[in-house]
């Protein structure tokens, strides 16, 4: 009969469950903040190890266990200061420091389990601290979409000093006014149907000049193509001169600035009206006040640009053109755009990208069914457009 090998273990030495003390998990080489994204990572199981610690202090107290639960504090007072100092540091936590804090903290958690505390309760507190977790993670969600869509929409420092730059050269070259105008030559072309007439209706200078160069430069006759720009007041000066200073292999540009058109009143245009109304700017530029849960990609202030609306009255506009294109200023065009001219629009007045792959953008997620008008004349369930490109006659 085979004898038994002897057991070498110390008497009495714990053996701890898995779940609080992870030996061979130990990663080296990381920063502070992959340590804290990796599930097997030092700094995740003292995060880990601090979150169960602190649910148990309270029921310590509750159970009149003020020297346990003053032991739990303590521990944890002893891992956040390891980690502080990870962190100010930059440095990874070192694994023969960490292996200390998280042995002692598993020695009081298994202390913790033999003291069999009720279930219920510790469920309790585990459920309000996830929930609290779960509502501080979308509410650093949200505020990370609006922080990134505000750094989206920022014009960097040099684009801006390109405009003031622009403005000034505007000012100070008298021939740069004109350029643009060509004379009567120019002036014919603007109202030539037999063009290519293309419109952007943009404040963003760089934008635009793409949108313009990469239409001249995949068109197999860039000769043909009359470009009008539309911009406002303060932007005008600066791309006058910007497009006044680049050729665009020869197109005709024109640009003009909202402001000059005589028929673009709040009597005639209502949106005009709603733009101006503070109720609407408020909604616009609120933070958090607002209670509803609007998505952000809605509540962007450029709605409130005259510019984003105009499209919507480009026969007022463009009145002498039979046909036109119009390009949103975040296009790059890839190949030659003159065969949208022969498309054949059957009388509509327009012709557009259909937009059906998502729900979203049918026509009941825009407009107000409750109208009688409105649930008489739309289908609900008909395609949105993307306003991309767009051709009109």
């Amino acid at each position: 009969m085979r004898r038994r090998a002897v057991d070498s273990r110390r008497p009495g030495k714990r053996r701890y469950t898995k779940r609080f003390y992870r030996r061979s998990n130990f990663i080296e080489g990381l920063s502070v903040t992959e340590e804290i994204l990796s599930p097997h990572s030092i700094t995740r199981q003292l995060n880990d190890q601090i979150t169960l610690a602190k649910a148990l202090v309270v029921i310590a107290k509750e159970s009149n266990n003020p020297q346990f639960a003053w032991e739990l504090s303590s521990k944890i007072r002893n891992i956040q200061l390891l980690l502080s100092n990870a962190a100010t540091k930059e440095t990874p936590l070192a694994a023969e420091n960490s292996k200390i804090a998280i042995r002692d903290m598993a020695l009081l958690l298994y202390e913790a389990q033999q003291l069999h505390y009720d279930s219920a309760t510790m469920i309790m507190r585990l459920k309000a601290r996830i929930q609290l977790l779960e509502e501080q993670a979308s509410s650093l969600t949200d505020r990370s979409s609006k922080y990134g869509q505000i750094a989206a929409e920022e014009v960097p420092k040099s684009f801006y000093c390109l405009g003031v730059r622009l403005t000034i050269e505007w000012f100070r070259n008298s021939t740069s006014k004109t350029e643009l105008k060509g004379g009567s030559q120019v002036a014919d072309k603007l109202k030539d149907n037999s063009l290519y007439h293309f419109c952007v209706f943009s404040d963003n200078i760089i934008a635009t000049s793409v949108v313009d160069n990469s239409t001249a430069s995949n068109s197999n006759n860039p000769d043909l193509i009359v470009f009008h720009i539309v911009t406002d007041e303060v932007n005008y000066a600066a791309m006058d001169a910007w497009l006044s200073m680049n050729g665009f292999r020869g197109v005709t540009i024109e640009v003009q600035k909202f402001e000059d058109f005589s028929w673009l009143k709040a009597s005639y245009v209502p949106v005009l009206k709603q733009l101006q109304d503070s109720d609407t700017q408020n909604y616009y530029f609120s933070g958090n006040n607002d209670e509803s849960q609007t998505p952000i990609k809605y509540r962007n202030p450029k709605y409130l640009s005259m510019l984003n609306h105009l499209r919507f009255y480009i026969p007022e506009v463009f009145p002498a053109l039979e046909k036109v294109v119009f390009l949103d200023d975040d296009v790059v065009v890839q190949k030659d755009l003159s065969p949208l001219f022969s498309l054949e629009l059957n009388g509509n007045v327009n012709g557009a990208v259909e937009t059906c792959m998502e729900t979203f953008h049918r026509f009941h997620k825009y407009l107000n069914y409750s109208h009688p008008l409105i649930r008489t004349h739309f289908d609900p369930d008909a395609c949105g457009w993307a306003f991309g490109i767009i051709s009109l006659i």
